[in-house]
């Protein structure tokens, strides 16, 4: 049985605008999870996500405003190291991002702390940290055992389900004095561009509805399950080689690996230059007319039919079951 740390956990609360980012609720959950003592939450945003940090387990919040500043991945680890000096922490959470990673190098070398990113798992056993990271295309499973200085653990997307506690702290933000590196006062943001893209990120998403060949260019059809399931859409190399789906939702060995909580794949046969990408997704679901195709071999769930009679059934089957809700 996993044990819980007796330690704080600091994590790192990464909003878009207003709100906290899926991945950082993810981020959040884990930490409530894995400690019975406080979870501070280091809010770099102008308005932190209170509601939604102490729904999420969170039972300090650390608040440090530095303007568009923040974006810079140096400033906002000068941050998390004023942040460690507040406390002893047992375990430091933060997202495996792009700019996650970046901060997780630099305090990693400025604390001397242990550092791991993209973790798909993380537990505390026998008195030590446990992480779970995939490899070689999600084919190979390495466990790391962390110990020593306040370990920095980068987690990836699915790690856990955002669930919220049965007693939400209410949290008041204690303002941090964050001392600047020379490296951090030196950065200048000259201007920012916010993302405006509809839906939900791919890299973060917990639920990711992709399109295979068998949709026959429908994406609408795609678009219109991930919609329902608050997921994101992605896309086979044949889907986008046809136009049918921009490049930067690819998934496989030519485009993006991501380890999301559920993955349903719509007319997707299973190539293993695509399964490469997906199959450390916690929960699989494969729609396809063909049988026999590799995809059904890794699904946990698997519907032989066509998309376009099974996709609208299961649209009519969950507005049905939230109707009733």
């Amino acid at each position: 049985m996993t044990q819980q740390m007796s330690s704080p956990i600091l994590v790192l609360a990464d909003q878009a605008g207003d709100h906290l980012t899926p991945l950082a609720r993810q981020a959040v959950t884990l930490a409530a999870s894995l400690t019975s003592a406080d979870v501070v939450a280091l809010s770099l945003a102008a308005t932190p996500d209170v509601a939604a940090l102490s729904e999420l387990g969170a039972t300090q919040l650390l608040h440090a405003d530095l303007g568009d500043a923040a974006r810079s991945s140096v400033v906002a680890s000068d941050a998390l190291v004023s942040a460690l000096a507040t406390g002893s922490f047992g375990l430091v959470l933060l997202c495996s991002d792009y700019r996650g990673r970046e901060i997780a190098g630099r305090v990693g070398a400025l604390t001397e702390a242990g550092v791991v990113s993209g973790a798909s798992s993380v537990g505390f056993d026998g008195g030590v940290l446990q992480i779970g990271k995939t490899a070689l295309g999600g084919s190979w499973l390495m466990r790391i055992v962390l110990e020593g200085q306040t370990p920095i653990v980068g987690i990836s997307s699915g790690i856990i389900d955002e669930a919220p506690v049965a007693s939400s702290a209410d949290l008041v933000a204690q303002e941090l004095a964050v001392a600047l590196s020379g490296e951090a006062s030196a950065i200048e943001v000259v201007s920012s561009v916010a993302d405006d893209s509809e839906g939900v990120s791919l890299q973060d998403a917990s639920t990711v509805v992709c399109g295979g060949r068998g949709v026959n260019g429908d994406f609408e059809l795609v678009r219109s399950l991930a919609d329902a399931l608050g997921g994101a859409v992605g896309a086979t190399r044949v889907a986008c080689d046809e136009g049918w789906a921009p490049r930067s939702e690819q998934i496989g060995q030519t485009g993006l690996t991501l380890t999301p909580n559920l993955y349903i794949g719509l007319g997707v046969s299973g190539a293993i230059h695509h399964t490469v990408g997906m199959q450390s997704a916690a929960h699989i679901v494969a729609v396809c007319d063909d049988p026999d195709a590799p995809i059904f071999e890794i699904a946990d769930f698997g519907v032989v039919g066509d998309v376009t009679e099974v996709v609208p059934a299961a649209l009519a089957a969950i507005e049905e079951a939230r109707a009733q809700e």
